[in-house]
């Protein structure tokens, strides 16, 4: 699925769960989904990363936009929390500087961009009041000790998190696998995740549902938040 836009070409990524997955689950807790259900008030939408640093440059990003815009609106119809991370701005490490390269590792250490936080989001995206807005010092938002977000949704009695955003096999990956850690329900949005290519994200997904959480689509989130109707839009 592709379109344009002011910003360039966007893509939706063809994503699959390969059946002898389900299949497994299936056998093993009598059901393809661990979490079928979805009490609103206890659900989180987390938004990891989307940002004009990654949206400019990927195609597969800028597609999610209007998905995770949609789930976004349906979550604070049902009485949910949107939370939106982005990557804090800050020193480079000499590990990073190692692997990545110091001309590369500085760009990294720019990319959550300047300015107050709300400003920041990618086009398209608008936070509301009532939103979480935090920034993370690590791949993963619910690393202990690099984002306040796990004790932003504690005070909120969030138990289940929906994990979207860039790129969905690092920091999205990365916060599925830390969340899962802590206990919470995890859910990753497979039409409202990207990253460079199909294969890179399938693989990502697999990963997710063999062992960290479910893999579902916008449409089926929407239903589980029992808002069949939920309009898209801007919140």
């Amino acid at each position: 699925m592709q379109s344009t836009s002011a910003t360039g070409r966007e893509l939706v990524h063809d994503w699959r769960v390969p059946d002898r997955e389900y299949q497994r689950h299936q056998a093993r807790r009598g059901r393809r989904w661990a979490y079928p259900d979805l009490d609103p008030y206890r659900t989180a939408l987390v938004v990891v990363d989307m940002v004009p640093f990654h949206t400019d440059a990927n195609p597969y990003a800028r597609g999610i936009v209007p998905h995770i815009q949609y789930l976004a609106t349906c979550v604070r119809s049902a009485g949910g929390t949107v939370a939106w991370v982005l990557p804090a701005p800050g020193p480079n490490r000499s590990a990073a500087d190692e692997f990545y390269g110091t001309e590369v590792a500085a760009r990294y250490a720019a990319s959550g961009g300047s300015g107050p936080l709300e400003q920041r989001l990618s086009r398209g995206l608008t936070m509301m009041p009532g939103d979480l807005l935090t920034e993370k010092t690590a791949h993963s938002a619910f690393f202990p000790g690099r984002c306040p977000l796990p004790d932003l949704l504690g005070e909120r009695g969030v138990t289940t998190v929906v994990i979207t955003g860039t790129a969905t096999d690092v920091c999205c990956e990365s916060s599925a696998r830390d969340a899962f850690t802590l206990g919470y329900r995890v859910i990753v949005a497979a039409d409202a995740t990207a990253t460079g290519d199909d294969h890179a994200h399938n693989a990502s997904l697999r990963t997710v549902y063999h062992s960290f959480g479910d893999v579902r689509a916008t449409a089926d989130l929407a239903m589980m938040l029992a808002i069949p109707g939920c309009p898209a839009g801007d919140g």
